[in-house]
């Protein structure tokens, strides 16, 4: 309960304060090739019921049909604007309207799409029981995902067999220990404010 207040509190007043940024944004994805704003994909959310997540569009229109379901490097399908989205991570602010719907919350695991969930030992299904989110451990330690895949012989086996394990092992330690405090202070990590490796993990 404690959780959700939290997450409805802060996603209340993030649209809220961050409306006229939010704004500022989708006029310039329309300008640059004047196609849709957001960006809805299908991913799995808590206990595999599939949601769609609302990202700001940083590729160019149906990308998803002209490559890999990874972004790798420099990806030649990512916009200009989009590049400088990916950068600041301001693609994903709306985000927080998942958050608000209860699709998400705002520290959880990364929520994946259909195709890598079915890959899942039982083991790692665990994740399902948790509520994905905009952020958490996994994605600050792979802020640079993209460049590591890129210097991988194959991109898709590496992110399968290698990365995706780890995210969902640091997730499911997290998750175990966490509360409201370690998830604020994973916020201020995210943001560059604290360091994750003094994130003490306890009850809240």
């Amino acid at each position: 309960m404690a959780k959700r207040v939290f997450d409805l509190f802060w996603s209340i007043l993030g649209l809220a304060v961050l409306s006229p940024l939010l704004v500022m944004v989708a006029l310039l994805v329309k300008w640059e090739d004047g196609g849709p704003v957001f960006f809805r994909q299908v991913r799995i959310g808590r206990d595999g019921r599939p949601f769609r997540i609302w990202k700001f569009r940083t590729m160019v229109v149906d990308a998803e049909r002209q490559g890999r379901a990874i972004t790798v490097g420099l990806d030649v399908r990512i916009t200009k604007i989009g590049r400088h989205l990916r950068n600041t991570k301001l693609d994903e602010i709306p985000q927080l309207l998942n958050v608000l719907f209860g699709d998400m919350s705002l520290v959880g695991p990364r929520p994946e799409v259909p195709r890598y969930v079915e890959l899942y030992s039982e083991s790692q299904r665990a994740i399902l029981g948790l509520r994905p989110g905009i952020t958490d451990l996994a994605s600050i330690k792979y802020r640079n995902e993209s460049e590591l895949l890129a210097e991988a012989e194959d991109p898709d086996e590496t992110y399968v067999q290698t990365i995706l394990p780890d995210k969902i092992r640091l997730n499911l330690a997290y998750a175990s220990r966490a509360g409201v405090w370690s998830d604020f202070l994973v916020i201020l990590a995210t943001l560059g404010l604290f360091p994750p490796a003094r994130i003490h993990i306890g009850q809240a």
